[in-house]
C-alpha cells in the first residue's frame, strides 16, 4: 500500500505540474484503494428546469439535472454524463422518498429551505439512501450524482460529539454508493471536512459562491465577502491535494453578460472549473463552454 501510495502521489504531482494545477484532465486518477475514475468534468452544467433543452445540455460534458422534474429520466444525446441532484442532508415532503424516512430520522428542520434535516448518524440511514433514493435514479438511466446538503447537520447543534457522528455516518452513506454502484459519478457540493475520509471515492468537488452568490431568503445576488472567498479558497486548495477537480458555481442575473464573464474569468484564475447560471438555475449557460 505504501508502494501504490507514493506511485500515486507522483501520479498526482506530474498532473499538476503538466496541468498548471488545474486537474480537470479528461482522466484524473484518484489514488486510494487502487480506483482510477474517468471523470471528465472539464465543462459541467447545472439546470434543475422542468424542460429539457436538450441540445444545449447535450455541449457539456456533465450535466446536472433536478430528477423531480424529469420523472422519465435524462436524456441521452451525444457524450454527455448525465447526473442527478441528490440532497443528501435535507429531505423535502415533496420528495418521492419522504414518506418512507423514519420520523426519527428528523434531525430538524432548514426554514430558509422548509425541508427536514436527516439524522445521517440513524444506523439505517446509508442502505436508505442507496435502495430509495439513489437506486430508482440509476434506474431511470443516471450516471451519477451530484451530492448537496451535507453540511445541514451543522445547522443543528455545535456539539463536537454530535457533529463527529454525523460525519461519520455521511462517510458512511457515501462509501455505501460507491459499493453500489463502483462507476457511477459522485461529485460532492461543499462536504469538505468529510474529503479526509473519502477523496478517493468520488470524483469531484463543488462548492457555490466564490465571487458572486444567491441569497434565497431575500431573493436577490449577492456580492461575496473577501474572507469568505478566503476560506473557500483554502478548502479547494486541500481539495486539489487530492487530486480532485474542483468546481465553483457562481450566480448571476441571466441577461448580465458581464457579470457571467467576468465571474468566469475570475473563477478560472484560481485553476477551478465555473459554472455561472442563474439564482434558481432554471436557464442554460453556454458561454461556460471552454
Amino acid at each position: 500500500m505504501a508502494e501504490m501510495a507514493s506511485m500515486c502521489k507522483n501520479i498526482q504531482s506530474f498532473l499538476r505540474k503538466a496541468t498548471r494545477g488545474i486537474l480537470w484532465v479528461p482522466v484524473v486518477l484518484c489514488c486510494g484503494l487502487g480506483r482510477a475514475v474517468a471523470s471528465d468534468v472539464s465543462s459541467i452544467v447545472f439546470y434543475y428546469g422542468s424542460d429539457t433543452p436538450v441540445q444545449a445540455l447535450s455541449r457539456f460534458a456533465v450535466a446536472v439535472l433536478e430528477p423531480d422534474a424529469h420523472p422519465k429520466g435524462p436524456p441521452h444525446q451525444g457524450t454527455t454524463r448525465w447526473l442527478a441532484y441528490v440532497s443528501v442532508g435535507e429531505v423535502l415532503d415533496s420528495r418521492p422518498y419522504y414518506s418512507r424516512m423514519p420520523q426519527a430520522w428528523h434531525l430538524g428542520k432548514n426554514d430558509v429551505w422548509h425541508s427536514v434535516v436527516v439524522d445521517q448518524s440513524a444506523p439505517d440511514w446509508p442502505k436508505f439512501l442507496v435502495n430509495q433514493v439513489a437506486t430508482p435514479l440509476w434506474r431511470q438511466g443516471y450516471q451519477g450524482l451530484f451530492l448537496d446538503t451535507l453540511d445541514s447537520y451543522q445547522l443543528v447543534s455545535k456539539d463536537p460529539a454530535v457533529l463527529e457522528r454525523q460525519r461519520q455516518g455521511l462517510v458512511r452513506a457515501i462509501r455505501a454508493l460507491r459499493r453500489a454502484r463502483p462507476k457511477a459519478i459522485l461529485i460532492l457540493n461543499r462536504g469538505f471536512e468529510l474529503l479526509p475520509d473519502i477523496h478517493n471515492q468520488i470524483d469531484a468537488v463543488a462548492f457555490e459562491s466564490l465571487y458572486s452568490g444567491w441569497d434565497q431568503a431575500a431573493s436577490r445576488y449577492v456580492t461575496v465577502p473577501e474572507p469568505d472567498r478566503a476560506w473557500l479558497l483554502g478548502q479547494a486548495a486541500k481539495a486539489k491535494s487530492y487530486g480532485l477537480p474542483v468546481i465553483s458555481i457562481d450566480y448571476c442575473p441571466p441577461n448580465d453578460k458581464e457579470c457571467t464573464q467576468q465571474t468566469s474569468r475570475k473563477i478560472r484564475s484560481h485553476g477551478l472549473i465555473p459554472y455561472v447560471g442563474d439564482g434558481h438555475l432554471q436557464h442554460v449557460n453556454l458561454n461556460m463552454l471552454p
